[in-house]
């Protein structure tokens, strides 16, 4: 007999559906932590064992490391980590409290002269890392680490002393860019979505959105991927689609594309689910594990942008 109280016990997916396909997938070759949070987001789990078993990634410095980024091996705590975690937080709706205060301390201390973050502290080196990520002695301020982190914040109405300089650094940052590339222009969208400023957000998203579309960093066409450029530095293939700008239908970045667009991009991602369950990673592969680990985070994402905009997933 079911205990009084316990929490109700999920539909079954229909056994061919995106979602049963994934599951399997997942409970195949994920970690532990994309495993709950799998279960959290797509089975009624707690977000208790999510917090468990990201706590093996927290350092004594208030930071992140041990690969939950898999393309940067080794302990350390860097900044694309702890950035990492803040994005688990608040999946969680656990992005705040004493547990972000020593995280914005360890933001202070590794920041740079400007108040912002670098992507790669020094520290990475002698650790395997992969060969597009370059490591050097005194990296400056990256747009690139540093939206994300202070959208996530905002978005969780942490206030923090290191907020107020790292907000200026972002609106400057996203502000002046004339040329871009997919990721910052990612990095810049989760800055826009819930800087508090909405009127200046929203002109900043509208200019921005402009940008992606004269430049031609989105993939607007999908069934003719050899007609869209791909960007300096990136892997043969490794387009970004309106879906990826706009990971729900309220970002800033929705208006960049016409419903057709975006209908075309949300059907490209789900006709792009594999045999084995998983969705396949576009960036480039320098390792097996680290593409192993790498595939049930792209999975989830995937997941739940398709349900974000209403597809079915089973």
């Amino acid at each position: 007999m079911a205990e009084t109280g316990a929490s109700p016990l999920p539909p079954t997916p229909p056994a061919h559906s995106p979602l049963f396909r994934a599951e399997h997938f997942v409970w195949l070759t994920a970690r532990v932590l994309e495993q709950r949070l799998f279960a959290h987001h797509f089975l009624n789990g707690d977000a208790d064992p999510v917090e468990t078993a990201l706590d093996a990634y927290r350092n004594e410095d208030g930071g992140y490391g041990h690969a939950l980024e898999p393309d940067l091996r080794g302990p350390v705590s860097q900044p694309l980590h702890t950035g990492h975690a803040l994005r688990v937080l608040d999946a969680i709706g656990r992005c705040g409290g004493r547990r972000v205060e020593h995280v914005c301390r360890y933001l202070t201390s590794v920041s740079t002269a400007d108040g912002a973050l670098p992507a790669i502290l020094p520290g990475q080196r002698g650790y395997p890392t992969a060969p597009f990520i370059t490591i050097v002695d005194d990296p400056p301020s990256e747009l690139l680490a540093t939206g994300p982190v202070v959208g996530l914040l905002h978005r969780n109405e942490v206030w923090h002393a290191w907020l107020f300089r790292a907000t200026d650094f972002c609106w400057h940052a996203v502000e002046s860019l004339r040329q871009s590339h997919p990721y910052e222009v990612q990095a810049a969208v989760a800055f826009l979505d819930a800087a508090p400023d909405r009127p200046r957000a929203e002109a900043a998203a509208d200019r921005l959105g402009r940008l992606v579309r004269e430049t031609r960093l989105a993939a607007l066409d999908p069934e003719h991927l050899d007609t869209h450029p791909v960007s300096p530095g990136y892997a043969p293939g490794e387009h970004h689609f309106p879906h990826d700008y706009a990971r729900t239908p309220y970002s800033l970045a929705r208006a960049w594309f016409t419903d057709e667009e975006m209908e075309r991009s949300l059907d490209f991602l789900a006709a792009t689910q594999q045999q084995d369950g998983g969705w396949p990673i576009r960036w480039r592969q320098w390792a097996p594990g680290t593409a192993l680990e790498a595939r049930p985070m792209v999975t989830i994402e995937a997941l739940r942008t398709l349900r974000a905009y209403g597809r079915s997933i089973g």
